[in-house]
């Protein structure tokens, strides 16, 4: 059985082309808060300090002020909201992972009734934040993609360096990513992981897939690309990296939860508030480029040749400053920092944008 894949216009639009090398995954936790990470078997501490990718960069970014309202849209593991907490703000964080709300429990104990923790995408935050009474805020943190809390659990099916079950979801709802691969067209996977992995040998790699079902395990299905590929043990990149990038975007739509996340943001934040988005991949940081450069009306003029472009609103935010990135200290200290882009924008006292939504 073929299943239909259905992108969001804003997606369609964004997709198409190359892009960097993959993401480097991070961790989502303060310099020295204590994480619980609840596993399936039971409860596991980890005492080692997990810092947060560009988390001084981000902060300076956000401009706190104490009293502020501030909404930590990817909670995690709550590296950036503890940070937040300290600079005297209240912080709405939200999370899909019912597994890193649970964690973050203890957080909200110390936080002296400045903390909110929910568990919806952030694709809602308008909606939610709403019902409880809490819009217009102050600034909006973004940490795009899977967090290593859920990278390093097995369970999760997340990693193709640990055996677990081939699941991927967030949430821990809807399609597993077993059940996609052993029933979608090979020519669907193959799409997928062209365009949400920038796999050049995207169809090679779905025929192995195909020809391989049923697939049930990661080391399964991480084994199938390094064999459709080749693979060397001193190889810098495993040949299964894009095609788990790939998978896990697809499978939790993660594309289309950026689009509507940053509309969400432009239609909660108050004039002056700040937006930070940090980012690990092309794809991702691609969408949040062009989002600003439209909203703030800074895009590339276009060519003389082509008709004009229709005038658009008044720009919804300040022409944002260029992308951070790490410095060569903290790639050293955390390797996983390499691919991050963080971009900033602030607020204008213009109507948001009307959004297209998605499709």
């Amino acid at each position: 059985m073929g299943l239909v894949l259905r992108f969001g216009r804003d997606v369609r639009d964004l997709v198409a082309g190359s892009a960097d090398e993959d993401r480097g995954y991070r961790s989502r936790a303060s310099r020295s808060l204590r994480i619980s990470v609840r596993y399936q078997g039971g409860e596991a501490v980890s005492s080692a300090p997990h810092v947060p990718v560009l988390l001084d960069e981000v902060i300076d970014a956000l401009a706190i002020v104490p009293g502020e309202r501030h909404v930590d849209a990817t909670f995690g593991a709550g590296g950036y909201t503890t940070a937040i907490l300290e600079r005297g703000a209240e912080v709405a964080a939200f999370d899909r992972d019912p597994q890193a709300i649970g964690s973050g429990q203890s957080l909200v104990a110390n936080a002296g009734g400045r903390l909110m923790l929910i568990e919806a995408p952030f694709s809602q935050m308008e909606r939610e934040l709403a019902e409880r009474d809490l819009v217009p805020v102050d600034g909006v943190t973004l940490d795009i993609g899977v967090s290593s809390m859920q990278l390093d659990q097995a369970e999760r099916g997340f990693s193709f360096q640990q055996d677990g079950p081939l699941d991927m979801r967030m949430a821990g709802e809807g399609v597993t990513a077993a059940e996609w691969l052993n029933e979608a067209d090979e020519s669907d996977i193959a799409d997928v992981l062209y365009n949400f992995g920038d796999e050049p040998r995207s169809r090679r790699v779905a025929r192995a897939i195909v020809s391989a079902r049923p697939l049930t395990r990661t080391s399964e299905l991480a084994n199938v690309v390094r064999k459709a590929l080749g693979h060397k043990a001193h190889d810098k990149k495993d040949p299964a990296t894009r095609t788990f990038q790939a998978v896990r975007i697809f499978i939790n739509r993660e594309l289309d939860e950026l689009a509507e996340g940053l509309a969400a943001a432009e239609r909660i934040l108050k004039p002056g508030g700040r937006l930070a988005v940090v980012t690990f991949h092309s794809l991702e940081d691609r969408m949040v480029k062009r989002f600003l450069r439209e909203r703030s009306g800074s895009e590339p003029a276009g060519s003389r040749h082509l008709p004009a472009k229709a005038a658009k609103a008044e720009p919804s935010f300040e022409t944002p400053a260029k992308a951070i990135r790490p410095g060569e200290e903290e790639i050293a200290r955390n390797p996983r920092a390499r691919s991050a882009t963080l971009r900033v924008a602030r607020r204008t006292a213009a109507a948001p944008w009307a959004s297209e939504g998605v499709s």
